[in-house]
């Protein structure tokens, strides 16, 4: 069972998530964003809870192509990138999960001997701060690439459209054809 400091975590997060509000908006940007997103869902640290919420994508066309963990003594905080959100987020949401959608940047590494510097400086170039940063388990077009949270996702997908970086959207990371 959730301990008290567990249970809280998890009513902060179905709030800041909007569950129960009642409120059905769509943005003006709808989903053709050139962004992917970001599900975190918030667990007890105990043996099994990852393979749990693993294998609820079992059976699915959802496949993880991105995964981070940050945990602490009682709680873990699991990162997922999906091939198919929508129906990732429906999975998640039925398992009772408390989540987070976040949208990232997801890039394609340059050619060369230091591609992450090419892609920091150009960042760093622009003052957009990369808060957090994970590899892409799936190679979209074959090649190497990386999901970035940073504290300003329109500068800094333009920085990089700008410099000529390839971006990755969620069409890129499904096995569909």
């Amino acid at each position: 069972m959730f301990t008290n400091a567990a249970v809280l975590v998890a009513r902060i997060f179905r709030m800041s998530t909007g569950e129960g509000t009642g409120t059905s908006y769509s943005t003006a940007r709808g989903r053709n964003w050139p962004s992917i997103r970001q599900f975190t869902v918030f667990l007890e640290n105990r043996v099994g809870q990852l393979l749990e919420v693993v294998r609820r994508f079992e059976g699915s066309k959802v496949k993880i192509v991105a995964l981070s963990i940050a945990d602490a003594a009682e709680c873990a905080f699991v990162r997922f990138l999906l091939s198919h959100p929508e129906q990732g987020r429906e999975i998640l949401e039925r398992a009772g999960l408390a989540l987070i959608e976040t949208d990232l940047i997801g890039v394609e590494l340059p050619d060369g001997p230091q591609p992450l510097l090419q892609v920091c400086t150009a960042l760093l170039q622009a003052e957009v701060n990369i808060v957090q940063a994970y590899p892409l388990l799936v190679r979209p077009r074959g090649r190497p690439a990386v999901a970035l949270m940073v504290d300003n996702i329109d500068m800094g997908m333009e920085t990089l459209a700008n410099k000529g970086f390839t971006m990755i959207t969620e069409g890129d990371l499904t096995d569909d054809e």
